[in-house]
């Protein structure tokens, strides 16, 4: 469907999670747009680490993409974006005119993996209720125009992910964030991963929430946040299932902190 919408479309706009915009940047968008204008916009920045952030919006624009980034709950910010496209897309606003074409709105497509957020940016960006939100991944199901101003319109598309991962630890941060359908993944295992990635970069973290010390290991650290969270079974007993399920919602919501799970390389 993509594919077919292409040829009616000026700029592409992807929407990159900021706490993984490198596993969460679907690699079939850079095939699919060749040729096209390009935006990419890091969104949940107020999730992630602000010193990250920066190394992956200068990493991202010397790869040649002029990069935003966004907290798209914030409508200021999202009003932002009108101006970029219409800088992006400023050599065919140019031709048009000089071909004496005026009032043809710029066509856009905004694409991104599951729960990166797309709908709320939607409609942060046309000022109503758009598009569908929820905080989960499946939200929005097909495609659907909407008129942003006078000389915009904006094809919003499902979140898709890419039919195979070659490296497991993309779809591990995919899950990490909540872009994979949780009835899908083990979660003390998910869970497991994850503490041993916060151990190593963000111990202080741990320690703030749940009082997790350095040399925990991940079943010990999971029994402590059962213990902090009252996450018990009959008979006092650890629910490591539920203990896991709290920590992945703690992520995903920032109560765990501003947490970003990758860095550029080099």
């Amino acid at each position: 469907m993509m594919q077919d919408q292409l040829k009616l479309i000026d700029i592409v706009i992807e929407l990159l999670d900021a706490r993984v915009p490198g596993s969460g940047k679907n690699p079939d968008i850079d095939t699919l747009a060749k040729g096209k204008y390009r935006l990419l916009i890091l969104n949940k920045t107020d999730l992630a680490d602000a010193e990250a952030t920066k190394r992956w919006k200068e990493y991202y624009e010397a790869k040649g993409f002029r990069v935003l980034l966004m907290d798209s709950r914030n409508r200021k910010e999202a009003m932002t974006v009108g101006k970029a496209v219409r800088e992006v897309c400023k050599e065919k606003i140019e031709r048009d005119r000089r071909k004496g074409i005026v009032g043809r709105p710029i066509k856009a497509m905004i694409v991104g993996i599951p729960n990166v957020g797309k709908s709320t940016f939607i409609n942060s960006f046309a000022g109503k209720a758009s598009a569908k939100t929820g905080n989960k991944p499946g939200v929005t199901k097909g495609k659907q125009w909407i008129r942003i101003s006078k000389d915009m319109d904006l094809l919003d598309t499902p979140g898709i992910l890419w039919p195979k991962f070659e490296d497991p630890a993309v779809g591990m941060r995919l899950g990490w964030i909540g872009s994979i359908n949780d009835d899908i993944l083990e979660k003390v295992g998910l869970a497991s991963e994850l503490l041993s990635f916060l151990q190593k970069y963000y111990c202080n973290l741990l320690s703030e929430r749940y009082k997790i010390t350095e040399g925990m290991s991940s079943s010990e650290a999971l029994d402590q946040i059962a213990d902090i969270r009252k996450c018990m079974k009959k008979g006092n007993e650890p629910d490591i299932e539920k203990a896991a399920k709290c920590l992945l919602d703690d992520l995903r919501s920032g109560k765990l902190g501003r947490i970003t799970l990758e860095y550029p390389e080099g």
